[in-house]
């Protein structure tokens, strides 16, 4: 009996290492995307100014950012209708921040919490 409980209980300790690890993935990939998001955004902000204030054509434009080689035509396209959108503070956490969804899974984990580890797919769910 006593092998048996030392074996649950590694196999817990495992599964709650797998989850934090897990959250650390997402929330990374989350960081990531927002960033780069972000930079698109001013990206296509400047396209837009160079193609509407400055009066250039979007050929013009891609020519003043280095041509062909750094950016073409139809990334320049997409690039100029990205935007962000201010989010609200209620309806997209910042997992990163103390007291976050991610903070809030790590500590579950820590303490062994309902939500730590298993198979119940923690983890899943972020998009790209």
């Amino acid at each position: 009996m006593d092998a048996q409980t030392r074996m649950r209980q590694a196999r817990a300790e495992q599964e709650r290492r797998r989850s934090a690890l897990a959250v650390t993935v997402v929330t990374a990939l989350a960081e990531r995307d927002a960033l780069v998001t972000a930079c698109e955004a001013r990206a296509g902000e400047a396209l837009r100014t160079l193609t509407g204030a400055e009066g250039l054509t979007l050929r013009e434009a891609v020519q003043w950012c280095g041509g062909d080689e750094q950016l073409g035509v139809r990334e320049a396209t997409r690039l100029r209708k990205v935007r962000v959108e201010p989010a609200e503070p209620e309806s997209e956490p910042n997992l990163s921040a103390p007291g976050g969804e991610a903070a809030r899974a790590r500590d579950a984990d820590a303490a062994g919490g309902p939500d730590a580890g298993g198979s119940d797919g923690a983890g899943r769910g972020a998009s790209r």
